[in-house]
């Protein structure tokens, strides 16, 4: 027993803070609600209009905000306390849910709600995901365990991928979508009471003089103007671009083309989620933020050959096997290039760097869901899908010969803040 728990505690080190454990346990729940919602949302703008270009639509809506809001939000969450702004973006989170629930339950429900609710979503989202990315520093106590902490959030993210569209699916074909809206409007009072019960050092928050333009130029400078970011963020943009926009067009693959249903496009999300929660638990177990590098260069690689076989497989435990791959090559990506911008960023610029985090990842996915579905259309989804997978492999192919290059970059950094001797070649 002694030995187990000892093998897990390097896992876990963010658990040394009690704050973090508040936000964990708060996280984990709410999360489940929210890949329910999700499931919930594809599967009933499928149903009411059956078009690859709506799916496309309301994944558009959702995420525009983050592109156009998210640079914007990162001067609020620099400047601002970011406890209260969690607070406040929750308790909207939990009301545009329990609308669409009341919509879906009452039965008048119809796709023009679905996009409002969506886009009101996203305009949260604008500010909730940087504010969430930043927070996380604020509640560590030690800054070794910020890595590990990053990797630990993915981990319930995508545990929560795991279990969210397993519930889903049964209850979508039992009961109904709506079921899954209210159980996610309310899971957000876990997470609110979790934020309520922290207890918090005050951030000092220097004086601003400059405007809001110039603060954002001034954000846009510094993280376009250091190659190992902007190449980061760029990466992150494509793989958002092409690779993850087959998120809205699985409705398709689980019916039309693996001949099931509700279940199936359940279990497709699921696999995912196991995926995904493989890659969480690897980065939560690594010690140290060095070589991630060489995990950002190649996971685009790994995710572009799932997708290239699951868009021409026709047979489901070859789906579910591709599915895993790509949830686990994704969150590498995703949470990799997480933790080494909050390893590198300077603390005055966190909140602005990360809302430019937010953009590459979230805000450019709409245009790639748009995109694949309008192409979804006229050339189908499963060749939409493989040319996605071919663009990511580029993509990587080209990140891997700058690396060397890149890393020369970071080292002083890394030096600077003790993570390398500075003996270290």
């Amino acid at each position: 027993m002694d030995l187990g728990v000892s093998k897990l505690k390097p896992i876990l080190r963010a658990f040394e803070s009690r704050n973090y454990r508040l936000f964990f346990a708060g996280q984990a729940i709410s999360l489940i609600g929210t890949w329910m919602t999700q499931l919930a949302t594809v599967w009933l703008v499928y149903r009411l209009t059956n078009s690859a270009l709506l799916l496309g639509v309301v994944g558009f809506s959702s995420q525009i905000p983050n592109f156009v809001l998210a640079p914007f939000g990162g001067i609020l969450v620099d400047r601002w306390n970011r406890h209260r702004i969690l607070i406040a973006t929750q308790a909207l989170s939990m009301l545009q849910s329990l609308a669409l629930a009341f919509l879906a339950l009452t039965g008048t429900v119809d796709i023009w709600h679905i996009i409002l609710l969506s886009l009101f979503q996203g305009f949260i989202n604008a500010v909730d995901s940087p504010a969430r990315q930043a927070f996380v520093t604020e509640i560590i106590d030690k800054r070794e365990n910020l890595g590990n902490a990053i990797a630990l959030n993915s981990s319930v993210f995508n545990g929560a991928r795991l279990v969210g569209p397993a519930i889903a699916g049964l209850l979508i074909a039992s009961v109904g979508a709506g079921v899954c809206f209210l159980i996610d409007g309310l899971s957000y009072i876990a997470v609110i009471a979790g934020l309520l019960a922290m207890k918090l050092k005050p951030r000092t928050i220097a004086p601003q003089t400059a405007n809001v333009w110039q603060r954002l130029k001034e954000g846009f400078n510094y993280a376009f103007g250091f190659p190992p970011i902007r190449a980061i963020l760029l990466l992150l943009s494509l793989f958002s671009f092409m690779g993850m926009p087959y998120t809205v067009l699985v409705p398709i693959f689980a019916t039309k083309i693996l001949q099931g249903g509700a279940e199936t496009l359940g279990f497709l999300m699921a696999a995912v989620g196991v995926g995904a929660l493989m890659g969480g638990i690897y980065l939560s177990s690594r010690q140290s933020v060095v070589g991630l590098g060489k995990i950002i260069a190649f996971s685009p690689a790994v995710l572009g050959m799932g997708l290239i076989i699951f868009s021409q497989s026709r047979i489901l435990w070859l789906s579910l096997l591709m599915m895993l791959i790509v949830g686990c090559a994704s969150i590498l990506q995703i949470a990799s290039s997480n933790t080494i911008l909050q390893t590198i960023v300077e603390e005055d610029k966190r909140g602005r760097l990360m809302s430019f985090y937010t953009m590459a990842f979230l805000g450019v996915l709409p245009f790639g869901n748009l995109a694949s579905g309008a192409l979804a259309s006229c050339i189908g989804a499963p060749n939409t899908v493989m040319m996605g997978g071919l663009f990511c492999i580029l993509g990587s192919l080209i990140f891997a010969q700058q690396l060397p290059k890149l890393r020369h970059l970071i080292r002083p950094i890394y030096h600077k803040i003790g993570l390398i001797p500075k003996s270290s070649s």
